[in-house]
């Protein structure tokens, strides 16, 4: 277990438990006009629990999230990686708040397949040739933790369970827990039926009863299927949703979408999948959920 008592840095007026979405591609990240209603950035969330800052992957969407950051500073937060794969870890190198000290970032990711701590993956990632300036330049605190399956954090009274959805790729989901209210972020769970490391039966009980469960969305291979139905077939995914339901969870975010599906194909997915399933939505950068609240909010 990795305990880790945080200073709150927040103000009283922060809610006690809510999600931002700040990036909600897969693979690379896809600026453009036929992006904007969604969002291009890769993976990256925030979430603001008992007046501590939590963030899930380092996408491109963590860069525009620390400039926001720069105006509350000096910052504390946790910020946790499912895997090292590209799309979680490039946002890493522009997040600004890093480079100035005073800021304190706990850090927490898996060793990887090759044996390599995340901080050692984290490093030659911003080694030349890759990138010009290295980790090492990082002003601030940056303290790293190693998980192993079925570490419990606690911090400030928050619990975060991770584990492994994956481990032939190390890559994990994790659950947070505060007051009474729950959330899981499980968003590399396209190739559980290769790769059964987590059973049904625990993925049931690690989603039981949250009130948001975060997914990521259905990974067909290259390009754009022909229509949203033909979409939400994957069997593979539609199990983790009937599975999700069953464990009696109150809401679903759907994100991570291939680079290749735009607005009007996403918003065609939402709306063909809001009539199987009335609780699902589709993750749009801005978006705020409230966990003690019923209704959502989109902020631009």
């Amino acid at each position: 277990m990795v305990n880790s008592q945080t200073p709150a840095n927040l103000t009283s007026s922060v809610k006690p438990f809510f999600v931002k979405v700040w990036g909600v591609r897969g693979k690379i990240a896809t600026p453009g006009q036929e992006t904007l209603r969604y969002g291009g950035n890769t993976a990256c969330i925030e979430m603001q629990v008992a007046n501590q800052r939590l963030i899930f992957d380092g996408g491109t969407g963590l860069r525009q999230f620390g400039n926001t950051l720069l105006s509350q500073m000096p910052i504390t937060a946790h910020l946790f990686f499912t895997h090292c794969h590209w799309d979680r870890i490039q946002g890493f190198p522009f997040f600004v708040p890093a480079f100035i000290p005073g800021n304190l970032f706990e850090i927490y990711g898996a060793v990887a397949v090759n044996g390599a701590s995340f901080q050692e993956n984290l490093t030659q990632h911003m080694l030349h040739p890759n990138f010009p300036v290295p980790l090492e330049v990082m002003q601030s605190d940056l303290k790293f933790h190693s998980l192993t399956p079925k570490d419990k954090i606690n911090i400030g009274g928050v619990e975060v369970e991770a584990i492994f959805l994956n481990y032939s790729q190390r890559s994990i989901c994790y659950r947070v827990s505060s007051q009474g209210y729950s959330a899981v972020y499980a968003t590399d769970t396209s190739s559980l039926e290769a790769d059964e490391t987590i059973s049904d039966h625990d993925f049931s009980t690690l989603i039981k009863n949250v009130d948001l469960l975060i997914l990521d969305s259905p990974d067909l291979g290259i390009g754009k299927p022909k229509d949203a139905i033909t979409y939400l077939q994957n069997s593979t995914w539609r199990k983790n949703i009937n599975l999700a339901q069953t464990a009696g969870v109150k809401r679903i975010l759907i994100s991570i979408y291939n680079p290749d599906h735009d607005d009007k194909f996403l918003e065609e997915v939402e709306q063909k999948i809001q009539e199987i399933f009335p609780n699902i939505k589709l993750a749009k950068e801005g978006m705020v959920i409230d966990l003690t609240e019923t209704t959502d909010q989109n902020q631009a």
